[in-house]
Parts: C-alpha cells; sequence; structure tokens
C-alpha cells in the first residue's frame, strides 16, 4: 500500500515551492483524507512564501478538489467517495494552506466541518477556482444593493473579473467590463458583458456617467491606480466593492463621499457562500477559463500566475 505522497512544500518564509516526497497524512478526529483531483492557484498562495503560515514546512493551495478516501473518528456528515471541495475555510477554526496544509499534494487532510459536496456535473478542474475566485466575486453581488437590470461594473478581467462578468450578466444585471486595451474586449463580450470601456483611451467616470452611473463596481484589478478613480463612477447610494489584493494606499479624501450616500466595501471568501456559487455556476453554465499544469509544474504556475500571464486561472490536476 502507498505510504508516501508528492507535495509541493514552501520550507521557510520566503523560501521557493519546491516538489517533495512526504508521508500520505493521516486523518484524525474529525477529519478526513482527501485523494485531491485538482487544486486552484490563487493569488493568495503568496501568503505562505511571505511568512503568513503558522509554521513550516507548509503546503499551499486553498481552492481544492478531490474524493474522500478515509474517515477519521466520530465523522457524521461525509462518507467515503463522496467528492468534495474545501476553500479558505478549513474548518475548526483553520485557514487552509497557512495553519494547515493545503492541496498542492496528492493527498490532504482536511476537517469536515470545512468541506462542501461537488456535485456531478462540473469537472474537478473547472470547480477548483469556484472555491475562492468564483465564490468571492459571486458573494459580492449576491450580497450588494445591486437588483435585477441595474448597472454593474467589473474592474479588471482576470481571473476574477472574467467570472464577475458571467455571473453579473447570468444574474440578470446590466454588465460594463473595465480594462486596458482592446484584447479582451471580444472575450468579455462573449462572456455577457454589455459594455467594454478601455481604461487607456477612456474616461471611466465618465463613460459609466453616461450610463447613469453604477450601482455596484467590482474591483478586482490589484492595483491602487486602477481602483482610486472607480468611486467617481457610482450611481448615487452607489457601492464600490474591493475584491482586488493590495497593500497600496487608495488615496481617496473625504470629499470623494460627500456626492452621495456610496459605500465602499471589501468582500473575502465565505463558507456559507461557497455551495451557493457552485450551484449557481451549474445552473447558469459559468465555468472559469482555466490553464492546467501537473503538479510537478506547480511553481511554474505559480510564477506564471503572479506575472499576470496566466488565461485566467492556473489549475494543478492531480490524481487524474
Amino acid at each position: 500500500m502507498k505510504t508516501t505522497m508528492k507535495a509541493v512544500q514552501v520550507l521557510a518564509k520566503g523560501e521557493p515551492m519546491r516538489l517533495v516526497e512526504v508521508p500520505i497524512p493521516q486523518p484524525e478526529e474529525g477529519q478526513v483524507l482527501i485523494r485531491v483531483e485538482a487544486c486552484g492557484i490563487c493569488h493568495g498562495d503568496s501568503k505562505v512564501i511571505e511568512g503568513w503560515a503558522s509554521e513550516y514546512p507548509r503546503i499551499p493551495g486553498h481552492e481544492v478538489v478531490g474524493t474522500i478516501e478515509k474517515l477519521g473518528k466520530n465523522i457524521s456528515k461525509w462518507e467515503v467517495g463522496q467528492r468534495v471541495g474545501i476553500g479558505w475555510h478549513g474548518g475548526h477554526g483553520h485557514t487552509t494552506a497557512l495553519s494547515i496544509d493545503g492541496g498542492y499534494a496528492e493527498y490532504m487532510v482536511a476537517y469536515e466541518d470545512g468541506l462542501i459536496l461537488i456535485p456531478e456535473g462540473i469537472t474537478s478542474e473547472e470547480a477548483a477556482p469556484l472555491l475562492c475566485a468564483g465564490e468571492t466575486v459571486f458573494s459580492a453581488l449576491h450580497n450588494s444593493r445591486a437588483r435585477m437590470g441595474d448597472l454593474i461594473a467589473v474592474s479588471g478581467v482576470g481571473g476574477l473579473g472574467h467570472l464577475a462578468v458571467q455571473y453579473a450578466r447570468k444574474a440578470g444585471f446590466r454588465v460594463a467590463a473595465i480594462s486596458r486595451g482592446e484584447e479582451k474586449k471580444e472575450l468579455v463580450m462573449r462572456l455577457g458583458a454589455h459594455l467594454y470601456i478601455n481604461s487607456d483611451n477612456e474616461d471611466i467616470v465618465q463613460a459609466l456617467q453616461a450610463q447613469g452611473g453604477a450601482k455596484v463596481i467590482l474591483a478586482t484589478a490589484p492595483s491602487a491606480k486602477a481602483i482610486s478613480p472607480l468611486i467617481g463612477g457610482l450611481d448615487r447610494d452607489g457601492e464600490l466593492i474591493v475584491a482586488a489584493v493590495s497593500d497600496e494606499p487608495l488615496g481617496w479624501s473625504a470629499m470623494d463621499f460627500l456626492k452621495g450616500p456610496n459605500a465602499v466595501k471589501g468582500t473575502f471568501t465565505d463558507i456559507n457562500e461557497m455551495e451557493a456559487a457552485v450551484r449557481f455556476s451549474m445552473l447558469t453554465d459559468v465555468r472559469p477559463i482555466i490553464e492546467i499544469f501537473p503538479l510537478e509544474r506547480a511553481k511554474e504556475a505559480y510564477e506564471k500566475m503572479m506575472a499576470a500571464k496566466t488565461h485566467f486561472r492556473a489549475v494543478l490536476k492531480i490524481n487524474a
């Protein structure tokens, strides 16, 4: 019987990812052993390298889909053979890939309260990005002020933005997509955008206000330069939701908030929304555009993602 597995570890803060052979973990009480089938590569994986993990070495990966292979003690919700997914929320107060090992591996253990069921009708590779990227923008729109027919603007057409455009269109919103250049215009129009704004040669605020202003602007581009001007494109009582990961100051003043009762808020993954995001994706045929890599090329895939050269989400295919 196999006792070791291939995995990708970060050995210490600041160290690069390394492919290693380690013992297959065994589930403890309240845990299951998952045979990993796919794991998405996300910008959040950089936090492991930056030193956010509780201890090292640590296995990254928090967009994980796989099949339950073994149950620990006192498991009441799950059975061997079920296909499940796990995101940032690792269960029992843990954060996947930060306080417990993640899915850049052939196997991982997970707490049962951190899992959701992945139904038939979607591949593991397609489902994986929905557990962080998809759920983040889905819940942002689902819990926003917008109602069907309102104008939604999606700033940034990347891993999150291309999913946000699809969700917004399928939910019945008017959709404006904002990006640099003309390269992505044809694609986002196919994905459901009604309007494309090229920020290289158009004034974003004027373009949105010409449409009456956006009820919600979802900022997915991780750049203060891209986020800062968006507040001016809101309709009265509009909402700017920041889903991008950026440490840069945004540079707003009080005057930016005196044009109406507008709001700015952030959004993050919520395990209570994960199943809804997957279910909505299947009902409306929303799918991420993915680029697939084997586990052995995880470091290459991660570096490509960090350089914004992935089209649009990188996914590790494991135990195919």
